[in-house]
C-alpha cells in the first residue's frame, strides 16, 4: 500500500513538468498565431486601401490556405533536417560503438564525471548502462537525444498547418460578418483578443508565465498589424 502511494506520488510529481509538450506546442503556438497575425494584417492592409468587402475577404482567405500549406511545408521540412541529422548522427555512434567501444565507454565515464559524479562512480554507471542498452545511453547522454526532444515532422507539419488554419479562421469571419466601415480597426481588436486568448492558453499549457506571453504577444501583433495598416493607407489605392 505504501509503494502503491509512493508511486502514486512520482506519477504527480513527474505531471508538473511540461517539457515533453515542447514540440507540439511550439508548432501549435508558432502556427496559431502566424495564422492569426498573418491573415489579420494581410486584411487590415487590404481593408485600408479599398472601399469594397469582396477584396478584404479575397486576399484573407488566398493568405489563410496559402499560410498554412505553407506552415506545414516549411516545418515539415524543418523538423524532417533535424531528424535527419538526428539519424545520421545515431548511425555514426552505432559505428562507433562497433569499432571503438573502449573509447566510447570512457567518453560516456567522463561525461557523467562532469556532470558531478565521482571518477569511480562515473565509470560503474557508464558500464551498468551500457550493459542495458549501450546505443540508448549515448544517444540520450552524448548526443542529447531523447523521446520529448526527438525530431517528428509529420506531428510538427500537422499541429502547425491544422493551428495556422483554426487561427487564419478568426479573422477571415470578421471580414465576412462585421460592418465594412472602419473594419480595420474590428480587425485589430479582435485580432488582439485572439491573440492574447492564444498566448495565455500557450503559457498555461507550457507552464510558463500568463502575463509576459500577454504582453509578448500583443506588442508584437499591435507592430505587424500597424505597419500594414500604415501601408495601406499611404498606397491608398481603391481596389473596387
Amino acid at each position: 500500500m505504501v509503494l502503491k502511494e509512493e508511486e502514486d506520488d512520482f506519477d504527480n510529481y513527474m505531471d508538473i513538468h511540461f517539457i515533453h509538450r515542447s514540440n507540439w506546442l511550439r508548432a501549435a503556438v508558432l502556427g496559431a498565431n502566424d495564422g492569426i497575425l498573418s491573415t489579420a494584417s494581410l486584411a487590415i492592409g487590404v481593408a485600408a486601401a479599398s472601399d469594397l468587402r469582396e477584396p478584404v475577404m479575397l486576399a484573407t482567405l488566398a493568405g489563410l490556405v496559402a499560410g498554412a500549406l505553407s506552415m506545414a511545408a516549411g516545418e515539415y521540412v524543418s523538423v524532417s533536417s533535424q531528424a535527419d541529422v538526428e539519424k545520421a548522427d545515431i548511425e555514426r555512434e552505432k559505428e562507433e560503438l562497433r569499432d571503438t567501444p573502449e573509447l566510447e565507454l570512457h567518453r560516456l565515464s567522463q561525461i557523467y564525471e562532469g556532470r558531478g559524479l565521482k571518477k569511480e562512480t562515473a565509470l560503474t554507471v557508464a558500464k551498468e548502462l551500457s550493459e542495458h542498452d549501450v546505443l540508448a545511453a549515448h544517444v540520450r547522454d552524448e548526443l542529447g537525444i531523447n523521446e520529448m526532444s526527438q525530431a517528428k515532422p509529420i506531428q510538427a507539419a500537422f499541429a502547425s498547418g491544422a493551428a495556422f488554419t483554426v487561427g487564419g479562421i478568426l479573422p477571415f469571419l470578421v471580414t465576412f460578418f462585421l460592418p465594412l466601415k472602419s473594419i480595420e480597426y474590428s480587425l485589430y481588436g479582435f485580432a488582439l483578443f485572439f491573440l492574447i486568448i492564444l498566448g495565455a492558453l500557450a503559457a498555461k499549457a507550457g507552464g510558463s508565465s500568463v502575463l509576459k506571453a500577454i504582453l509578448r504577444i500583443s506588442f508584437w501583433g499591435t507592430v505587424a498589424m500597424g505597419l500594414t495598416a500604415i501601408i495601406g493607407y499611404m498606397f491608398g489605392v481603391n481596389l473596387g
